[in-house]
């Protein structure tokens, strides 16, 4: 129940008493944050994970974040010597790069803005359509591709042999089994599941300080959950399904349609992006088209700007008012956390 609330009856009523209660909800409809909504319960849903998952077949220790983090700051994976995963991923930027669309090889543009890599411990499939089933897969991806860092890897790994301070960080990560695509692509993996939002001013609130946030985000938090519609895509405490939807953007790109062709209700569909520290990234939209939130929540209360049979059911016109736009931004403003710094690794010599 979106806005109105059922009514179900075990008995017929007289109808000189059904009456006006058929009347009252007809000129007052119950809203669902007055009904079936709870705050409280909502809430609990958010609660933070005590630490980041790791796969079985890559378990974290500390030897691995250190090579995965050297290597993910490492410029001397891409073919002209100039761009590390970093460079588009920057912590300074929320691991975003802060541009509508990314740049690649050859300071060329690219048909996507770049995707956080903030909380992708806790995710399922990568990129924006989804073509990675795993963290270690998508670590290779930009290494490989022409368009971005444009190194072939086998390229790559005997580079990589070759410099031989990387050598024993290799061998105390993964001992015995050698300087090869699968070690690269689990280090890197490894350093990508340590890049976790801190404590954000909504966990405190969630953990009971009540005064952590302000009224206006505390009702921008119930309309998420409600008239807003916000939580059908963005739920749990890393905000995201992380599923693919239609949002109704108007451009060409089918996104997860050209992975999943033959299925119609992903066509145009993009993955849902975590709105942890969303405050910090700058455009928005897989392509960078909404410059600030209060775009976004325009775009979203319109109900987006492209009418085709793929769009998602829950796109569809808000009728949110000035008032609960900015309810919603300043509840958005809360995920921010005040992370501590990222120190650049010293990099392994020749």
């Amino acid at each position: 129940m979106n806005y109105w609330a059922r009514i179900h009856f075990s008995v017929k009523p007289k109808t000189s008493l059904l009456l006006p209660a058929v009347v009252a909800l007809l000129i007052f409809p119950l809203h669902a944050t007055e009904t079936a909504y709870d705050r409280a319960a909502a809430k609990a849903k958010f609660k933070r994970p005590a630490e980041p998952p790791f796969p079985k077949d890559n378990s974290f220790s500390p030897a691995r974040e250190v090579l995965g983090k050297a290597l993910f700051f490492d410029p001397r994976l891409s073919g002209a010597n100039s761009t590390a995963c970093a460079s588009c991923h920057n912590p300074a930027f929320s691991w975003g790069d802060a541009l509508p669309l990314g740049v690649g090889f050859g300071s060329k543009e690219l048909g996507r803005r770049t995707p956080t890599i903030l909380n992708v411990a806790w995710g399922e499939e990568y990129f924006w359509d989804g073509r990675a089933s795993s963290l270690e897969e998508q670590a290779l991806g930009p290494i490989k591709s022409a368009g971005e860092m444009n190194m072939p890897l086998d390229k790559m790994v005997a580079k990589v042999s070759a410099i031989e301070g990387y050598k024993p960080l290799f061998e105390k990560a993964y001992p015995n089994e050698g300087i090869n695509e699968k070690t690269v692509a689990k280090a890197i993996a490894t350093f990508e599941r340590t890049v976790v939002s801190g404590t954000a001013p909504f966990d405190e609130w969630v953990n009971g300080r009540e005064n952590a946030i302000s009224d206006s985000a505390k009702h921008g938090f119930d309309l998420f959950n409600t008239k807003a519609l916000c939580v059908q895509c963005h739920a749990g405490w890393n905000f995201t399904d992380d599923g693919f939807h239609d949002i109704g953007v108007a451009d060409n790109d089918i996104g997860r349609g050209k992975i999943l062709p033959q299925i119609a209700a992903v066509q145009h569909a993009f993955k849902t992006p975590t709105l942890r520290n969303v405050a910090q990234r700058r455009p928005y939209l897989h392509n960078g088209s909404e410059k600030n939130l209060e775009e976004v929540m325009k775009f979203y209360n319109q109900g987006g700007a492209a009418k085709r049979d793929s769009v998602d059911i829950n796109i569809r016109p808000l009728n949110l008012t000035d008032q609960e736009m900015r309810n919603l931004c300043d509840f958005m403003l809360t995920l921010s956390s005040c992370d501590n710094p990222v120190t650049i690794p010293t990099l392994p010599n020749e």
